[in-house]
Formats: structure tokens, sequence, C-alpha cells
């Protein structure tokens, strides 16, 4: 049986417990150390990290596990997702590390890997890695004089910030606007309000003072009203939320109200078809992202591509399809055209160079759909077999005849949790409403 280590999105789970242990994390560098030891040169892996206090164990273990190898490596310190995944390709690395439990509070912690390409491992070699921690390292182990070394990438911040801001149209400018930028504390604390500086913006960071407990703590993407009272406090022209490790964003305009990742899809789509930039004649999104945006998408002519949940699987269709815009509800973006990964601050940046365009409030111009009502709730369950039950089949059968083919039903299991999600959206959010609390209270008698 082969020791299942990775999700959706890498290896996570509670610091200091398996699988986020100093142990685990040695071997996990070992085995991927192994696995990218290719030719006669010196390899090298970059390593990455956010701001939570787990980090100081994660990291030297991880160091430890590459050096012993035979691999050098470079230290970058907190930095976002995606400047990993840029820097990986920039040094010619053979391998980039992230660890990062991304929106996740402090008590988790988590490891991404990139190969040479930059772009995250696929499920193949991931399922190498695991056989190879399972079957043992030691014969793979570097000779005495082969050890790696360890030294740190002082100008990578600068790196990044320069890499992000090439992605910004160079014949416009942000001067003149006011924004809020809420850091959560994380990876992008020094970086993302210096990028906003340096284009001309009147920059009002916030939760920029990281204490290894407290990154996405009341703040960030995943929880911004704090972000929505400063804007509206201030009078600032928008806000932009970003998450632990930056490579989600979420925004709100200048009333404080929230613009999720469908609209900003939306709003990107929109410009870069009237430009001529869409590749892929759509865009590629998940089967969370609301059925408003598939209906605005074909009214202008495009499509929407729906994949399972989870940036892999949607970078995966984009690459497979040759489309360069997709993405999350979540605020999950990814655009080929600039990064292997889904950036937070080149997302926001597009959005910011399309206002910028159009000389439009946020409020006018980030309201680009009118999204459908769209009901979530979880199940917890003790077997996700429970959604095969015959009376859930009927319930579900029911709930569609209800809506008329003007609608969705998704039920899908937790990746990482023992829950069922069900969610439902229509026209009509009490009907909406209605069906998702059916179906919950069937797979609750299922599961009884």
């Amino acid at each position: 049986m082969v020791y299942k280590l990775f999700g959706t999105d890498g290896i996570r789970g509670k610091a200091n417990q398996e699988p986020m242990t100093a142990e685990t994390a040695l071997r996990v560098a070992m085995a991927a150390g192994h696995r990218f030891t290719r030719g006669d040169h010196r390899h090298l892996v970059v390593i990455g990290k956010d701001t939570r206090l787990s980090n100081y164990m994660i990291e030297p273990a991880m160091q430890a596990g590459f050096a012993a190898m035979g691999m050098d490596v470079v230290l970058v310190g907190p930095m976002p997702t995606p400047a990993v995944a840029m820097l990986t390709l920039s040094l010619r690395a053979d391998l980039g590390v992230m660890i990062s439990a991304s929106h996740n509070l402090y008590e988790d912690n988590g490891i991404k890997l990139f190969g040479p390409d930059g772009f995250k491992l696929s499920d193949e070699v991931e399922e190498e890695i695991e056989e190879l921690i399972e079957n043992g390292l030691l014969d793979h182990l570097a000779e005495s004089h082969q050890l790696g070394r360890a030294r740190r990438l002082e100008d990578a911040p600068g790196r990044y910030i320069e890499f992000v801001k090439h992605s910004f149209p160079r014949n416009l400018r942000l001067d003149g606007l006011k924004i809020v930028v809420d850091c959560a504390n994380g990876a992008a604390y020094k970086v993302a309000p210096r990028v906003f500086h340096e284009l001309g913006a009147d920059v009002l960071p916030i939760a920029i003072e990281p204490d290894g407990t407290n990154i996405n703590r009341d703040c960030g993407a995943t929880s911004t009203s704090v972000l929505q009272e400063q804007v509206v406090a201030h009078g600032a022209d928008l806000g932009v939320a970003l998450d632990g490790d930056a490579d989600r964003v979420i925004l709100c305009d200048e009333n404080g109200a929230v613009v999720d990742g469908d609209q900003v899809m939306a709003m990107i789509a929109r410009s870069w078809h009237a430009a001529g930039r869409l590749t892929g004649g759509g865009v590629v999104a998940t089967v969370m992202s609301n059925l408003g945006l598939e209906k605005y998408l074909e009214s202008i002519g495009l499509s929407l591509d729906r994949t399972s949940v989870g940036d892999r699987y949607v970078l995966e269709r984009m690459r497979a399809g040759e489309f360069n815009l997709g993405g999350e509800q979540s605020g999950h973006l990814i655009l080929s055209e600039y990064s292997t990964t889904g950036d937070g601050l080149i997302a926001a940046l597009q959005v910011l160079a399309a206002k910028v365009e159009a000389d439009s409030l946020m409020s006018t111009f980030c309201r680009v759909f009118e999204p459908y009502p769209q009901v979530l709730k979880n199940v917890r369950v003790p077997d996700r077999s429970v959604m095969d039950a015959p009376n859930v089949k009927t319930v579900v059968s029911a709930g569609k005849e209800k809506l008329s083919g003007d609608g969705r039903i998704l039920i899908r299991p937790s990746g990482t949790e023992p829950l069922i999600r069900v969610m439902a959206e229509g026209p009509d959010e009490g009907l909406v409403t209605e069906i998702v609390d059916d179906i919950v209270d069937a797979i609750s008698a299922a599961a009884a």
C-alpha cells in the first residue's frame, strides 16, 4: 500500500502531526531530490515559505533532505507561491518548493512542489515520490564529497517585484488611485505593497505584521471585512486581498462590495477578448463557478470549460486546450501568458489595467454579470457512499426537475474532510435553498 501524502494541492495537514512533521518533510525532500536528479550537473532546488511558525521546523528539515541527496539549496524566505514557481524557472533549478498551507490558519502547513518547468507536479510524478518514500532512500544518499550546500538569494523579492510589474502595460500607470492592500500577514507582506506603489498608486497596506500565528487570521482573501471597512473609511478606489501565499486574490469596489474570482475572470475575459488576446475560445473554471459567469461568456461568444475543484486541474485543462485564462471562484486566477500557477498580484494588475483604460469606477466596471443565487451546505458523513443511496438519488432528481433546466445541482465529497458538499444554484434563491435543504436531509438520513 503506497503511503498517500499528496492531495489536490500538494501535501497539507496539522503542523507537527503527520504528514506535516519534520521527519516526513525530510523524507519528502529526499524522495523529490532523488526523483529530480538528472544528468551530472550540480543540482539545485529553490525553497520558499510563508510566515507561519512551523516553517522554522519544516524548512530546515527539507533543506537537510535535499542536501543529503546532493542538491544545492537556494533559500528565498517568505515569498508568494508564484514567486517560487518563477524563480525555479528563472534560476534553471531542478525543483521548487513552497512551504505553505495557503489560506489555512497557522496551525496547518503544507508542501507544494514545482518541476523544472515551473509547473506543479503531475499526479504521476507525485505517486513516484510517494513510492520512493515507502520503498526506502538509504541506497540513494550522496557521497560525503557530493553533499549539497545552502545559500540565501537576497534579491529574490526584487526579482519577483519586477516580474510582476512587467505584466502591467508599459503605457499605463496607477497614478491617482488609492488602493488598500490586505497581505493576510502572509508571504506577500513585503512585496505586494511595493508592486502597487512602484506603479504609481497611493497604497494603504494592512495585515503586514506577521508574528508566526496571525497569518490569514481575520484578514486576507478569506476574511475581507476589515479590508472592506478600510476601503470605505479611507475613500479608496478599491481593495485587494491576498491569501497567505498570495496565489489567490479577492477584490472589493469603492463601496466595499466584494468582487470574487468569477467576476474577475469575466472582467479579464471581456478585456482580452475585445483586444484579441484571449486564446482557446473561452475560459477554464471549476464546477463551483457561478452559472451567471457561464451564461455571460456565452453571450459574448465564449465558452466556459469546467473542471474538478483545484487550480492544478484548471491548469491541466488550460494547457491541453491552449487557454490563457482560467481560475476558481475563490480567487485562484491563472494567466498563463505570465505565470505557471495562480498569482494574485498579476491577476489584480490585469483588472487594474482594464479599469484604468475604461476610466470607470470599480462598482460599475466590476459588475460584469448578475450571479445566480448559489447555496452551499456541508454534511458530515462517515462514508461518502451515502451519495449513492436510492433516496438521495430520488431527492436530487426531484430538485433537478424543480429547476426546469435553469440551474445546477452539484454534490461532491471534500478532498480533505469527511464531508459531502451540496451546492445548487438557480434564479430563485428560495427554491435553491429548499432544494439544498432537501438533499442535505436525505444525505443525513442515509448516513444515520
